[in-house]
C-alpha cells in the first residue's frame, strides 16, 4: 500500500515537471528556469522534485543538487513567500546594515535565519548583492 502511494505521488510530480519541461525544454539550459518556477511555487525546492527532474533531464541527481546548493537564491528547505536578504560584508555594515537588520527583526518578530509562523517572511544573511 505504501509503495502505491509513493508511485502515485511520483506520477503527480512527473506530470508537474513535464509541464515545466514542455515550457522550457529538456536540455541542461532548462534546469535553472525550471528550478526557479519550483522555487516560486514551493518557496523551496523539494528533494523529490530534484531527483525526478534529474531523471527526466537525463542528469545525475548530484548535478541538480549542485546547482541548487551553488546559487544562494535557491532553497531546499521551505522559506517564506518573501525572503529579505541582507548583505553581511563590511561596506554594508558601514552603511548601517546592522541597524536595518535589527528593525526587520523587531517588526517581523524573528531573527535572521528564521521564518515567520505564517510563512510569509524569511530573513537571511547573504554575501554581496551589490545593493549597498
Amino acid at each position: 500500500m505504501g509503495s502505491t502511494t509513493k508511485l502515485e505521488g511520483d506520477a503527480e510530480i512527473r506530470s508537474e515537471l513535464q509541464l515545466l519541461i514542455d515550457k522550457y525544454g529538456n536540455e541542461r539550459t532548462a534546469l535553472k528556469p525550471i528550478l526557479h518556477d519550483l522555487q516560486e511555487k514551493y518557496h523551496g525546492i523539494p528533494d523529490k522534485h530534484m531527483q525526478i527532474l534529474a531523471d527526466m533531464l537525463r542528469l545525475h541527481a548530484i548535478e541538480v543538487q549542485e546547482v541548487v546548493s551553488f546559487y544562494s537564491f535557491y532553497n531546499t528547505g521551505k522559506k517564506g513567500k518573501y525572503i529579505v536578504r541582507m548583505c553581511k560584508t563590511m561596506p554594508c555594515k558601514m552603511a548601517g546594515a546592522k541597524e536595518v537588520a535589527e528593525q526587520f527583526e523587531k517588526i517581523l518578530g524573528i531573527k535572521f535565519g528564521e521564518t515567520t509562523a505564517d510563512e510569509k517572511f524569511t530573513l537571511e544573511w547573504t554575501s554581496c548583492i551589490g545593493m549597498c
